[in-house]
C-alpha cells in the first residue's frame, strides 16, 4: 500500500538543493551538495547521503539513508521501501542499495503529488534528517547562513551582518528559483570572506549545471526499468539471527576426539581456584569465544574480583586465559569449540566444550548471540565433514527472496 508524503515541488526542491551546492562549491566544497547529470546529490562524508532526480512529465524521485534514523533499513520484521514503487524510477541504483540495507527512504512525484510504501507510524525513515536544509526556504536560508559562518568561518557578529547575510541569501534564493543566479548574487552573499575566498567561476559553473542560472536547465534522468525479478529481504538480521541460533540449539555435537592435556588448561584451572567466590576452590566459568569476540555468563560460583583491583580485571585475565586455552586445543581439521563450561574444586576440573551446538546452560535471551559473519570464518577454518548442519544458513541469501 502507497501513502501520499507532504512535501514541497519537485522544482522547489531542486532550486535550494542547486543552490546550496553552489555555494559551497564556491568556496572549495564541491563534493556535500552537488549536482552532476545523474541529479542532485548530499553526501555528509559519515555515512548519510541523498538523492533527488528529475525526469520528463513532472516527475522525480528522492531517495536516501540516514546512518542514524533510517530505521527502515534496519526494522525487524525487515520493510521493502520499494513496495508498490513505479517502473520508471532508477531500479539499477535502488535495488543494489536496497540489497546492502543502505535505502532508508524512496519517495516519488508523478500526477503532483509525492508518494511512499506504507510502514508503521513512529517508523523514522531519516529522510527529513538528511534533506531538512531543503525542505522548507527557512531550512536553506538558515543553510546558506552556515555555508557564511560555519564552512566559510566568517562568524557573524553583529545584528547588521546577520541581517546583510540574511538579505544577500534571500536574494540569491529568490534569482534561482527564477533561473536567475548571477555573480553578484554570490558575491554579496559569499563576497566577505576571506579564508576559504570565493571562487566565483567554480560557483557559476556548479549553479549552471544546477540550471539556476540564465538560459541553463536542471539535467533529467532517463526513465527506469523495473528488473522483472528481484531479491526482497524477507528475514531482518534480528530474525536471520534467531534462525541460525535456534538451529544451533537443536543441533548436535559431532563426535571428536578430546584435545590433549595443556598446560593451557591447568592455567585456566589454578586461576578459578584463586578466584574462588567461596574460597574452597570451586568456581565456575561460562565463555564463550570466537576468533574476534568473546563473552562470558555468570555460573553457578563465577570467579570473585579481588579487592582493590581495576574494573573488569578479572574479565580480561579470564579473556586471556580462555584464549590461550582455545588455541591449544585448536584442530585443523574440526576447528575450535566456541562455547566452553569449566567448573573446579580443590583438586579437580571439569570441562565441557561445544563445537557444533548451543548448549542448553547458555542464556538465549534471543538478542545477543554470536556474529554470523564470525561463525561463518569459523565455519570455513574446518573440514567439511565437521561443519554441523546449520552452516547453510549463514549464507547471506538465506534472508532473501525472489521478488
Amino acid at each position: 500500500m502507497l501513502t501520499d508524503v507532504d512535501l514541497p515541488a519537485p522544482g522547489l526542491l531542486w532550486t535550494r538543493w542547486a543552490t546550496l551546492a553552489a555555494s559551497l562549491t564556491g568556496i572549495g566544497f564541491a563534493d556535500v551538495w552537488y549536482v552532476d547529470e545523474r541529479g542532485a546529490h548530499h553526501d555528509d562524508h559519515g555515512g548519510s547521503w541523498a538523492r533527488l532526480a528529475l525526469l520528463d512529465g513532472a516527475r522525480a524521485v528522492l531517495f536516501g539513508y540516514d546512518r542514524d534514523h533510517s530505521a527502515t533499513a534496519s526494522a525487524d520484521p525487515p520493510i521493502d521501501v520499494l513496495t508498490g514503487a513505479p517502473g520508471w524510477l532508477p531500479w539499477d541504483d535502488l535495488t543494489s542499495l536496497a540489497e546492502a540495507d543502505r535505502l532508508g527512504f524512496v519517495v516519488w512525484h508523478d500526477q503532483g503529488r509525492w508518494s511512499r510504501c506504507r510502514y508503521a507510524d513512529g517508523v523514522a525513515d531519516g529522510l527529513v534528517d538528511v534533506v531538512g536544509a531543503v525542505l522548507s526556504s527557512e531550512n536553506t536560508l538558515r543553510e546558506l547562513a552556515a555555508v557564511v559562518e560555519e564552512w566559510g568561518q566568517h562568524p557573524l557578529e553583529t545584528p547588521a551582518e546577520r541581517d546583510e547575510v540574511r538579505e544577500a541569501s534571500e536574494q540569491l534564493l529568490w534569482a534561482a528559483v527564477r533561473g536567475e543566479a548571477g555573480g553578484g548574487a554570490f558575491e554579496r552573499l559569499l563576497g566577505r570572506l576571506t579564508e576559504p575566498r570565493l571562487d566565483l567561476r567554480a560557483a557559476m559553473f556548479a549553479a549552471g549545471r544546477g540550471g539556476i542560472t540564465s538560459g541553463t536547465r536542471p539535467p533529467r534522468i532517463a526513465p527506469g526499468e523495473r528488473p522483472p525479478m528481484r531479491r526482497v529481504r524477507k528475514l531482518s538480521h534480528g530474525e536471520h539471527d534467531r534462525l541460525v541460533w535456534a538451529a544451533m540449539h537443536d543441533a548436535g555435537e559431532l563426535r571428536r576426539p578430546a584435545p590433549p592435556a595443556t598446560g593451557e588448561l591447568d592455567a585456566l584451572a589454578g586461576w578459578m581456584r584463586e578466584r574462588s567466590p567461596s574460597g574452597d576452590g570451586r568456581c565456575t566459568v561460562l565463555a564463550y569465544a570466537d576468533a574476534t569476540s568473546m563473552s562470558v555468563q555468570p555460573g553457578e560460583r563465577p570467579p570473585a574480583d579481588r579487592d582493590g583491583e581495576q574494573r573488569y580485571q578479572a574479565f580480561h585475565e579470564l579473556n586471556e586465559l580462555v584464549r590461550r586455552l582455545r588455541h591449544a586445543e585448536a584442530d585443523p581439521r574440526y576447528g575450535r569449540w566456541l562455547f566452553l563450561r569449566v567448573e573446579t574444586t580443590a583438586s579437580g576440573v571439569r570441562i565441557e566444550r561445544r563445537y557444533d551446538s548451543w548448549p542448553e546452560w547458555w542464556a538465549d535471551d534471543g538478542v545477543s548471540g554470536p556474529w554470523r559473519t564470525n561463525l561463518q570464518e569459523e565455519m570455513e577454518a574446518r573440514a567439511m565433514a565437521w561443519r554441523p548442519v546449520w552452516v547453510r544458513l549463514l549464507d547471506p541469501a538465506t534472508a532473501y527472496r525472489p521478488g
